[in-house]
């Protein structure tokens, strides 16, 4: 069994900790976090370490999730793989693509693994949506957002993120993820604008913002994203890929949420259009929530460690769709294009 420790216990600490108690490949040793939050009643038998140093010295763990605040992945995942763990990190790997690239080089240098939480990779929908995009050709439009109307407790997670990290780059790197899967090429160019809409973050950040990455081949990609109460829930989710032959879309019920997590991962329908031929609707309705899919995630972490799969296009891939991110966000603070 895996001994795993879970750093962080926010929403995605919480599901992960759960797929490793469910899960007999692990062997859950401990949690850590700096506060004491309400857990699923599977996992109260645990207890809590506020110390993450402390708890890895201590439970020597085989495998260490980090789920905290994007500013400490990085550190974290670093400490863990010089104790001799592998590393479970959420996504962004980092703050900066100089620390994104240190994890990546710990890794190579201690001979761990290293899985980054991008989650849609272990969707079926999602990797049907690529794959139908891709049988297409390009070169590509992407269309791509996810805002959230956001209220309560969601709001101070999203303020307490945007102390570090806007949501252009914290949410952005899971679509553009999507795009540089479906086109691979090579991107060149990113433009962004953002606008802060709220009086509750700090002068230098935004909650809304949105970019264009320009690729090699042609393609073009459009993201947006934005966070707050003040934010709409009309066209909230929009997921568009259109190459000279055709589309393939994501379409969502008019009942959807912005601020429900699941959304952000359920397509309800993917459509494929392609030109001169009637449009098909594939439907979705079986697909897996948010704690299966985190549960799916876990299973492949497993399995990459049990079967020494080699993860290095995984992380080349992780540290390029940020550097893309970081790229929008540097674009958006300075007001001018960035050559990548």
């Amino acid at each position: 069994m895996i001994r795993t420790l879970v750093a962080g216990l926010g929403t995605m600490g919480r599901s992960h900790a759960l797929a490793y108690h469910r899960n007999p490949a692990f062997d859950l040793v401990g949690l850590m976090n700096r506060s004491t939050p309400k857990l699923d009643p599977e996992l109260d038998g645990y207890s809590i370490e506020p110390d993450f140093k402390a708890a890895l010295s201590r439970l020597k763990p085989d495998l260490v999730n980090v789920s905290t605040y994007s500013d400490s992945h990085a550190d974290y995942a670093c400490m863990a793989m010089e104790a001799g763990a592998h590393v479970f990190v959420e996504k962004p790997l980092a703050t900066t693509v100089q620390d994104a690239r240190r994890v990546v080089d710990c890794a190579k240098a201690n001979g761990k693994k290293v899985v980054i939480g991008y989650i849609l990779r272990h969707h079926p929908s999602w990797m049907r949506l690529i794959s139908e995009a891709r049988a297409l050709g390009g070169p590509f439009v992407f269309r791509l957002n996810l805002n959230q109307q956001s209220s309560g407790p969601t709001w101070e997670v999203h303020k307490t993120l945007m102390q570090t990290t806007s949501p252009i780059v914290d949410c952005g790197v899971h679509y553009v993820d999507v795009m540089c899967q479906i086109t691979d090429a090579k991107p060149v160019e990113v433009r962004g604008m953002g606008v802060r809409l709220s009086q509750e973050i700090a002068p230098d950040m935004y909650n809304y913002g949105h970019f264009q990455v320009l690729f090699d081949d042609g393609s073009v990609g459009w993201y947006e994203a934005g966070w707050g109460p003040m934010m709409s829930d009309t066209a909230f989710f929009v997921k568009d890929v259109v190459s000279p032959n055709g589309a393939v879309s994501i379409r969502m019920p008019d009942s959807a949420k912005s601020d429900d997590h699941d959304t952000h991962t359920k397509t309800s329908t993917i459509r494929v259009h392609k030109v001169g031929q009637p449009d098909q609707d594939l439907s979705m309705a079986d697909e897996p929530g948010h704690q299966d899919l985190c549960e799916r995630e876990q299973a492949y972490m497993a399995r990459a460690i049990q079967e020494d799969i080699d993860l290095t296009r995984h992380m080349e891939d992780a540290v390029q769709s940020l550097a893309i991110c970081l790229a929008a966000d540097e674009s958006v603070r300075s007001g001018q294009p960035v050559r990548l």
